[in-house]
């Protein structure tokens, strides 16, 4: 096993040391996974949030200035037939933080587990809930919940979404609890974070005993108090990746829409990292254009471009890895 100090020098390899590096994460990801993608698609809820992070531009004081909206149930049910057309059976629903989607969901989770007569894994992304709101929707048919830790430093991840860590760290436990399979996820690059803190970062996905864990790098968005800080150094998470498979092959990792966003191919070099899932903007049109995640510059991932990447890397989509697990565990509506 790598130690911290081994850590700390491969998260800034460049060159022949990072090739390797990266090589060595491939073989942790085939030998687990074989030479695959998981392929998700996701459906962007809402763009209203009641955090306020200072990254973000769908935080809570950009409320009032936003071109709000929420899909309805029919919508969501809609757009995940759409996602079934396609072949994929990850849906991912994810939006801004906010109670106010839980009976939307509530009334939506089921009709869509129907609309693939069950065998489909339903990935959640809507925040920081109470437990029998969690354990509510892991009964009409949830089976999977990311919530991304973001910063592993309490001091830097309180200043930046003004909220503790550890409120978040126990909704993790309570998600595993309530019997989800459970990601997390880090920004590289914030300022202020130190190596020792990514480190941290990549010791607490083995501490959570998380299923999935994503890496972006920091992107400075507009009507942000963080619009003039530097962007993110994509090697540096692209490094991360590496360590990451290295240290946990059975993880999830995606290669995010960011990694793009960053630098033009970088998509395609997460997957040379190690990273074994991709994901498909399946919201409309003018959603897309309002779920102002890193700004209205964002990079929407679609179909052709995933299937271009994954075949230009040597790779094979395949769809979820947890269906099974959850059918035999009676997951499905209740």
């Amino acid at each position: 096993m790598l130690t911290r100090e081994e850590m700390r020098r491969l998260l800034l390899v460049h060159g022949p040391e990072q090739e390797e590096l990266f090589a060595e994460s491939r073989k942790a990801r085939d030998q687990h996974f074989g030479a695959t993608v998981v392929l998700r698609g996701v459906i962007e809820l809402t763009n209203v949030c009641r955090v306020n992070c200072d990254y973000c531009p769908m935080r809570r004081d950009n409320v009032s200035e936003n071109d709000t909206y929420f899909l309805t149930a029919d919508r969501i049910v809609e757009l995940a037939g759409l996602i079934r057309e396609s072949g994929i059976d990850v849906v991912l629903l994810q939006g801004g933080e906010t109670p106010s989607v839980l009976p939307i969901l509530d009334e939506a989770i089921p009709r869509i587990r129907r609309l693939y007569n069950d065998r489909v894994e339903i990935l959640l992304n809507v925040g920081n809930l109470k437990r029998a709101q969690y354990e509510r929707l892991r009964a009409v048919g949830a089976t999977s919940y990311i919530l991304k830790h973001e910063t592993s430093d309490p001091d830097l991840h309180f200043n930046l979404r003004h909220e503790t860590l550890e409120a978040r760290l126990r909704c993790m436990r309570d998600l595993k609890e309530a019997g989800f399979k459970v990601g997390t996820g880090l920004i590289s690059s914030l300022p202020g974070q130190s190596l020792d803190s990514i480190v941290d970062d990549i010791e607490l996905a083995g501490e959570l005993g998380v299923d999935m864990c994503s890496v972006s790098p920091f992107i400075p968005a507009p009507n942000t108090p963080m619009s003039v800080s530097p962007i993110g150094d994509n090697e540096l998470a692209l490094n991360i990746i590496g360590l990451l498979r290295l240290r946990y092959p059975q993880l999830l990792i995606p290669s995010v829409s960011a990694l793009e966003r960053v630098g033009g191919g970088g998509q395609s070099r997460g997957l040379d990292a190690g990273a074994n899932v991709m994901t498909v903007n399946f919201s409309g049109a003018s959603d897309q254009k309002r779920y102002l995640i890193y700004g209205k510059d964002r990079f929407v991932v679609t179909l052709d471009h995933v299937r271009g990447l994954v075949r230009a890397s040597g790779l094979t989509l395949r769809g979820s890895v947890f269906i099974e697990q959850h059918l035999i565990s009676g997951a499905g509506i209740r």
